[in-house]
């Protein structure tokens, strides 16, 4: 029986638009998703995300695991979410594997509290370009052209890059519509927790390991002191930017594949 893998993306980036990381994960992992965080009315974006760390939640609980105890993996946001609701879950969790979600500690964290007092967060965080995105094109062709020629999707995988032009906006009577409401998007950004987080992982019971992009700005921002001291060895590196499951997804998949099974053998032989 196939292990089960809970996935949640990153903001603004609609679960769907992960179908290459997931094809390449199909062979060994079932894996589920919330297509996307915020916009479902009963669990509204609030300050440290507690209604989405809710709609996490209620989607393993209400999985048919077949006893098997999923791993949470996340992207960015989606890594976040995991560590929050791993910590309520508890042991109904295999572990958790974050995709380019740094804990968020020291200066930094105090570097965005006084961002968000002082309005100086849009610095550090992408919310003038998430409120100026555009959101509405003929067709999905031009959805990927538009995209195709700014430097930040250059490295994408061309696949990818389709798939967020069909997969990533929906049908209008105009054209194609943005799937994930910028509004939101932006919501998300200032709600954004770091101590929380921070607390959530130091109190896990299970495994947690790491994947991060070489090029990541969020990295460089944050440092990877807090990281490497919840995670030790579960650490992997992929070459790229903090959308590398968008850039490599198959190198991606690789390396989820032998961090969880790494996780599994460790917790085999611990109970034997």
């Amino acid at each position: 029986m196939k292990d089960r893998i809970v996935f949640s993306h990153a903001n603004g980036f609609p679960a769907p638009v992960y179908r290459r990381l997931f094809e390449a994960l199909a062979p060994e992992f079932e894996i589920s998703a919330i297509d996307r965080y915020g916009h479902h009315p009963h669990y509204p974006v609030s300050r440290g995300w507690p209604r989405l760390v809710d709609q996490l939640c209620e989607h393993v609980q209400g999985l048919d695991a077949g006893g098997r105890r999923p791993w949470l993996v996340g992207h960015s946001l989606g890594g976040y979410l995991s560590l929050l609701a791993a910590r309520r879950l508890g042991e109904a969790v295999a572990g958790v594997l974050l995709l380019d979600s740094p804990l968020i500690t020291g200066f930094s964290a105090r570097l965005l509290k006084f961002g968000r007092w002082s309005g100086l967060d849009r610095h550090f965080i992408p919310l003038d370009q998430t409120l100026q995105r555009r959101t509405r094109w003929p067709d999905v062709d031009a959805v990927y052209a538009h995209y195709a020629a700014k430097p930040g999707f250059s490295a994408w995988d061309p696949r990818v890059l389709r798939d967020y032009a069909e997969l990533g906006t929906a049908a209008t009577a105009e054209g194609r519509e943005l799937l994930f409401d910028r509004n939101i998007e932006y919501r998300i950004y200032r709600a954004l927790p770091s101590r929380s987080v921070a607390v959530a992982a130091s109190q896990l019971t299970v495994p947690v390991a790491f994947i991060g992009g070489t090029r990541s700005r969020e990295m460089r921002q944050t440092g990877q002191r807090a990281t490497r001291r919840l995670v030790g060895e579960r650490l992997a590196w992929v070459e790229g930017g903090h959308l590398f499951p968008m850039e490599q997804p198959e190198r991606t998949a690789l390396l989820v594949r032998d961090l969880l099974a790494g996780m599994r053998a460790a917790a085999l032989s611990a109970a034997a």
